[in-house]
């Protein structure tokens, strides 16, 4: 008895905090995105979580514009300020794709009606200060999730975007370094496979994440040299293989 009650508890925690899709992702089926379509040649989606940060982001820009490289940003709603506003336009000018994250796992404790309207607001005011909407993804915090959160997403026709089996850049109980990230990702990377690291830190919206701006620049030319293009979760039909980004901000 004790041993089904202690297995159907495993499987709801799971189903909640799983760094893969599990037993809510298959329930949602095309609301839970995991892993692109592959592509010939192949595609890599690279994406970066809570920013927008002014310490790392445009730097992380730079990097990504020299190599004419796309990605998708997930950014938390209150790391959206006037001061950050302008690297949000950024994104959008030089073709990246921009997308909504959140900074606590509370949003899963929400009803589907106010997590609907919650990401409706923070839309709404990236687009107040870009000019353009996100597309219609989220990330939740840590990939915490909840029945009520996919509920929500269907009503505005929203996706939950997770990344692809173990390639994140978090390297459990140890610091993070261009090193450790560079390494932990490049030999684990196939076609179609979604990657998550961080520009950003949700408690600390100036933290300097220089070791991701690292990672990406030693890994952009040999993901290249593979044959790699980059595309975008909101626009996976488009991976800019040969297209160099120009900026039209100074």
């Amino acid at each position: 008895m004790w041993v089904f009650i202690a297995l159907g508890v495993g499987i709801l925690a799971l189903a909640h905090t799983a760094p893969a899709p599990f037993l809510f992702d298959a329930i949602a089926g095309d609301r839970s995105v995991w892993h692109m379509a592959r592509r010939t040649p192949p595609v890599v989606y690279l994406t970066f979580d809570d920013g927008p940060n002014p310490t790392t982001t445009p730097d992380l820009l730079d990097v990504l514009a020299r190599a004419g490289a796309r990605a998708t940003f997930f950014l938390i709603d209150r790391h959206i300020t006037a001061d950050t506003a302008p690297l949000v336009r950024r994104m959008f000018a030089e073709g990246h794709a921009v997308a909504l994250h959140s900074h606590t796992r509370a949003y899963m404790l929400m009803s589907p009606e106010t997590f609907a309207r919650t990401l409706t607001a923070a839309a709404g005011r990236i687009e107040q200060v870009a000019g353009r909407r996100p597309c219609r993804a989220f990330r939740p915090h840590a990939g915490w999730r909840s029945w009520s959160m996919y509920a929500g997403l269907k009503k505005i026709d929203y996706r939950m975007v997770g990344w692809s089996w173990m390639l994140w850049d978090w390297n459990w109980f140890q610091r993070r370094t261009a090193d450790s990230v560079y390494n932990r990702v490049r030999h684990r990377i196939g076609n179609g496979d979604i990657v998550v690291m961080h520009d950003g830190d949700e408690s600390a919206p100036f933290a300097d994440q220089r070791h991701t701006v690292q990672a990406i620049e030693r890994l952009l030319p040999e993901l290249r040299a593979r044959g790699y293009g980059f595309g975008t979760i909101c626009d996976p039909n488009d991976a800019s293989q040969d297209r160099v980004i120009t900026s039209s901000l100074p």
